[in-house]
């Protein structure tokens, strides 16, 4: 009897929950039929054409997002892949708020159209990068996180650029559900009956999808146009949502893993269960935004709502996910040459990035054409580019060292300040600071962002702890809370005040308007905070090896990481303030430092450091250069950067079948 009564448990969770959902559009309804609310007629307009369609437009995104995801993990053998994680959502977004900027004629022919070809164009970049591999899940979600980061921060950047009458884009793309008619409404409804027939009728196919690919093929799959086709609905349902209410998250990756654990074990059970839970999910979410609604509006789009939930649940999902093989992670990284003499490799690498210094503040672009600047013209144009030089520089320096420490702690080449969402921690401290005081100092801005950062990171590393720091584990967390913080500072974006103009400059890492002081600071800051790292490199040694081994000789493991924990967070957190939270310098600088032969713990912290801050240096030169008169913000220009590598990695491994 008690194993027959377990099933249902979850069926009750879920009818309470549909219950609440529908009391709090009921609490909606009746506010706008209370007398004295508006005349009947208009409560009648207010019922039928924006009340109704937008809680039939809640159940409906959120069960097509959650059939989106369903059927991309499926596909994939992927169980993080959702619109969001691999870029199909950012890539919409940023196709169209170019679109609106350069080619507003295309929003007026269909704007569905331009989300669908910004949706594809990120997904085949993705399949593209990771198509080697074999799409190993660690890659195709790390390949998906660099092009979502990255599209998110060139959306700020052009919405920045164009003044703030399209910072209006920036807040629908938070996801917002109201609705004033009952046609985009009918649109997705239609769509959603149409991938759900599909998806029915590729039953038997993607059963066997499931399976391993060998298996597949026996079974008379014709496994890659099977794969695209699947790709392909998800891809086009997805980006349909996105163009009618913006980015919503979560829905996707939380409405599969939900209907697993509520009993669904069949391809046909889920593909029942994951819409309808993913109705649930996001019609709850926005009921619980309207009636938390003030007089002047909705102050928190529904999107960053579900962010704000679905972050929580996806940590509380951690432990009872049963995860898939990774083999990129768990096996032993491949053996790459010591160098035989670091200390002329590290002098070398210094002269390098001297050089690099030197070219940036000396080389240019003007109304004339390039210059080298020299004399008088050098002496003008110093008090412009040595601060951002020096900004750049101290800024890469700060998260190479901060990488090169999470690395040595967790035992994870994944673990950087981007990946784990320390550095939006940071954000959403500095954000706290701004909007509880009205003219914060650079003081309380740094505490603020430092207590962001230490935040997120000791979360990280408990979670770490506790899965025995498992890199998929370890990946999946930083995921949930880079998305989660990622939230609260769409919700506070979204408010459009002046605080929100200010984070939506941090969030695409520009650093134009830098001041000698600052730049001064900075430099403080990273000899203050990086000088000390020296001094534990036997602590960074022995921490990979295990806990076992920490004891056995000798180490004070705990107070060991809870110095290196704190170091690392205030790194972030200087580096996140000055040049945001994106540019995976936190990611590659290590990797390169070991890629050259700088394995032991000092040459590889002072590689790496030397490394990163040439690579920013390097971006930001290119940022003002490129596009000269104009100038790109250095977070995303050093994205991008960080992305080549990032495509570099990932293209050149080999299949695993041929490995």
């Amino acid at each position: 009897m008690a194993e027959a009564s377990l099933p249902r448990r979850p069926i009750i969770l879920w009818a309470l929950l549909a219950l609440t959902a529908a009391i709090l559009c009921l609490v909606v309804i009746t506010e706008h039929l209370s007398p004295g609310a508006a005349t009947p007629t208009l409560q009648r307009v207010i019922l039928v054409q924006a009340t109704l369609p937008r809680a039939a437009m809640a159940m409906l995104c959120g069960a097509a997002l959650g059939l989106s995801g369903l059927l991309l993990q499926r596909v994939l053998r992927n169980p993080l892949a959702e619109p969001s994680t691999l870029g199909i959502s950012a890539g919409a977004q940023l196709a169209m708020a170019a679109a609106a900027i350069y080619a507003p004629f295309l929003l007026e022919a269909g704007r569905e159209g331009v989300a669908l070809a910004g949706g594809l164009a990120a997904v085949g970049l993705i399949l593209a990068l990771n198509w080697r591999r074999d799409l190993e899940p660690v890659s195709v979600v790390l390949a998906g996180m660099m092009v979502s980061l990255t599209a998110t921060a060139a959306s700020a950047a052009l919405i920045i650029a164009n003044g703030e009458y399209m910072f209006s884009l920036f807040i629908w793309g938070g996801g917002t559900l109201a609705q004033q008619g009952w046609e985009p409404t009918l649109a997705i409804a239609l769509r959603l009956v149409l991938v759900a027939g599909a998806s029915l009728l590729l039953l038997r196919p993607l059963t066997i999808l499931g399976l391993d690919e060998s298996n597949a093929r026996n079974l008379g799959v014709a496994l890659y146009a099977t794969r695209f086709m699947v790709i392909g609905l998800a891809v086009w349902l997805a980006a349909s949502v996105t163009a009618e209410v913006g980015i919503i998250g979560f829905i996707g990756l939380a409405a599969p893993a939900l209907a697993t654990l509520s009993g669904a074990r069949t391809p046909r059970q889920k593909l029942i269960a994951t819409p309808l839970i993913g109705a649930i999910l996001l019609w709850l979410a926005d009921g619980l935004v309207q009636l938390f609604a003030g007089s002047g509006g909705e102050r928190i789009p529904t999107g960053a709502a579900t962010a704000l939930l679905g972050g929580p649940l996806l940590l509380w999902l951690l432990p009872r996910l049963r995860m898939l093989e990774w083999p990129s992670l768990n096996a032993k990284p491949p053996v790459t040459r010591r160098a035989a003499n670091p200390a002329f490799l590290l002098g070398l690498l210094l002269v390098l990035a001297l050089i690099t210094i030197a070219l940036a503040l000396i080389l240019g672009r003007g109304p004339a054409g390039w210059n080298l600047a020299q004399g008088a013209l050098l002496h003008d144009l110093l008090p412009f580019r040595a601060p951002r030089v020096a900004v750049a520089a101290a800024a890469g320096a700060m998260l190479a060292a901060a990488g090169t420490i999470m690395q040595r702690l967790t035992g994870n080449p994944l673990a950087s300040p981007e990946i784990l969402g320390i550095g939006t921690g940071a954000g959403v401290g500095l954000a706290a600071v701004l909007y509880l005081s009205a003219m914060p100092g650079e003081a309380a801005q740094l505490a603020g962002s430092a207590a962001g950062a230490l935040a997120v990171l000791a979360i990280m590393l408990a979670i770490a702890a506790r899965s025995g720091f498992g890199p998929e584990r370890l990946l999946l967390a930083g995921i949930g809370m880079g998305a989660l913080c990622s939230a609260v500072l769409t919700a506070a974006i979204a408010t459009g005040d002046r605080q929100s103009f200010r984070l939506l400059e941090w969030l695409s890492g520009t650093i134009s308007e830098v001041s000698a002081s600052e730049a001064r600071l900075a430099c403080i800051a990273a000899l203050l905070l990086i000088a000390p790292l020296f001094f534990t490199s036997r602590w960074l040694d022995i921490l990979p090896l295990g806990k076992t081994a920490a004891h056995a000789l000798g180490l004070p493991l705990t107070m060991s990481r809870i110095l290196l924990v704190i170091l690392c967070a205030g790194l972030t957190a200087v580096a996140s303030l000055l040049v945001g939270p994106l540019s995976f310098i936190g990611l590659i600088a290590p990797h390169l430092a070991r890629l050259i032969g700088l394995h032991r713990p000092l040459p590889g912290l002072a590689g790496a450091i030397v490394i990163g801050s040439g690579l920013m240096v390097l971006s930001d030169w290119l940022s003002r250069m490129v596009a000269f008169p104009y100038q790109l913000p250095l977070g995303l220009f050093a994205s991008l950067i960080g992305g080549a590598y990032l495509i570099w990695m990932l293209g050149k491994g080999e299949s695993r079948e041929t490995a």
